[in-house]
């Protein structure tokens, strides 16, 4: 028995006992009495562990020997590491629960997920803070008096300038500073322009897509159509006569993946053209792209047939509420009125230290950076499931920061229920059917692959496996 003493004032541990025995070693005697006294209760979520001299000079080994103690911990889940506030226990530590065992009817656990591999968010631990905290203190720092007063709904001018050359080097888009509007993300350019009166319905959206934004649509009184999709995107020559406009995810269609096919692309326009239409443009996750070439946005085929609407929430953060629409001309000063009130207008330091961080490069450098890291996420899903379940296909991995797991016929639900048990949170590719379509429905699930932080990756798709549905 070892006693290791530290300051409980901090909840470091103190009075911890280690019992070193076992087989193979001290090293893995540590790791299973570290494992148990998690288990068991006696070193609560959030504990943290002492210092690894510290630790080993209590118990008489070697330094390397606890600091391998705690790597093997932290990427089996039980621990977690950052610089500045050491090693703690984690949060909801717990055992991993194998899926054969999971009865048919088990019930939810009540704390809560362990492992977040739902879609829509990126690696929030990787935000860049030194490079955005040195923008906005050199936008604070720049910034004219004017900037503290009433302000332009249209947002201000050095983002919307920013915005102009970003996303026409990077995207492909055609437009000037006078014509996007600074929005707090795509939800909110829903709102202005349908809840506004920008645009009435109906409008023709994808069989498959986000429900929140079909709610934030049937909010303001719009009926949505689904058009089917298939290997090219979506049916295009399924647009009705009653449509005026069409939402469609081109880049990357949300969430069953590939880009629309060039053909359909130029049909759209064409469509738009023809019946004095309007295609919306969403371009959640337009900078990420692995296996393939840039897909450019389709409004640079016609400015004037296609509102852009983009934001940082994918590629930055969705705590940083910025988003733009790049809006045909004709649509400007409708937007600008919706805006109306300053209470819905976008934080004025915050659009000031997104221009700077686009315009000193950092915007550029982050993206790489990340698009190198979510792409090692990405091959690591893929070698997983060829390694544990090579029945199991993953599609629409050539870009974005998720993948849909295809599965036989029937077992979605059970391997919603089976990932659950495992303290897995993801969603089925059902939730996010449109109502009313006609379009064959398939069994999946929707994983992402950007949520965890590095040393929660490993885990998660330990888990995962675990819960996939067998041959």
């Amino acid at each position: 028995m070892v006693e290791s003493w530290v300051n409980s004032a901090e909840r470091i541990g103190s009075d911890l006992h280690l019992e070193l025995t076992g087989p193979g070693g001290r090293r893995a005697a540590l790791i299973r009495s570290l494992r148990e006294a998690v288990r068991s209760g006696r070193l609560a979520p959030g504990t943290r562990l002492p210092p690894y001299r510290s630790l080993a000079a209590d118990l008489g080994v070697a330094r390397n020997t606890v600091a391998d103690a705690y790597a093997e911990l932290v990427a089996e889940g039980w621990l977690t590491a950052r610089q500045g506030s050491g090693t703690r226990v984690a949060e909801r530590a717990e055992p991993l629960r194998p899926a054969a065992r999971v009865p048919k009817k088990a019930p939810p656990r009540a704390h809560g997920p362990r492992h977040d591999l739902t879609q829509g968010t990126p690696d929030v631990s990787a935000f860049p803070r030194t490079a955005w905290l040195a923008s906005y203190r050199r936008a604070l720092q720049q910034a004219p008096n004017e900037v503290f007063g009433p302000g332009d709904p249209a947002g201000r001018p050095e983002l919307r300038r920013a915005l102009t050359e970003y996303l026409a080097r990077a995207r492909g888009v055609r437009t000037e500073p006078g014509r996007i509007v600074i929005c707090s993300g795509f939800a909110h350019a829903l709102r202005l322009l349908f809840g506004g009166g920008v645009l009435r319905g109906p409008l023709a959206v994808e069989a498959y897509g986000l429900g929140f934004h079909r709610q934030v649509l049937a909010a303001a009184g719009v009926r949505t159509v689904p058009l089917p999709l298939d290997e090219h995107g979506a049916r295009i020559d399924r647009l009705g006569r009653r449509e005026r406009a069409v939402l469609l995810t081109p880049a990357h269609q949300f969430p069953t993946g590939g880009p629309l096919h060039p053909m359909r692309r130029a049909a759209v326009i064409d469509w738009a053209r023809a019946r004095d239409g309007l295609v919306l443009e969403d371009d959640y996750d337009g900078e990420f792209r692995y296996d393939r070439k840039p897909v450019g946005a389709v409004q640079g085929l016609d400015p004037e047939r296609v509102i852009h609407i983009g934001s940082v929430s994918k590629s930055l953060s969705p705590a940083v509420r910025l988003g733009w629409m790049v809006l045909p001309e004709r649509y400007v000063e409708a937007a600008l009125a919706a805006k109306g009130e300053r209470e819905a207008w976008a934080s004025v330091l915050d659009q000031l230290s997104l221009a700077d961080f686009i315009a000193s490069g950092s915007y550029d450098r982050h993206v790489r950076r990340m698009r190198q890291r979510y792409r090692g996420r990405r091959d690591r899903l893929v070698t997983a499931l060829a390694e544990h379940a090579p029945h199991i296909e993953a599609t629409g991995i050539a870009a974005g920061l998720h993948a849909v797991l295809r599965l036989p016929p029937g077992t979605e639900a059970s391997a919603v229920k089976a990932a659950a048990w495992q303290g897995i949170a993801l969603d089925g590719l059902a939730a996010f059917r449109h109502p009313e379509t006609d379009m064959p429905a398939g069994d999946g699930l929707v994983v992402g692959y950007a949520t965890p932080s590095e040393h929660a990756y490993g885990p998660a798709l330990e888990a995962l496996c675990g819960a996939l549905p067998p041959p």
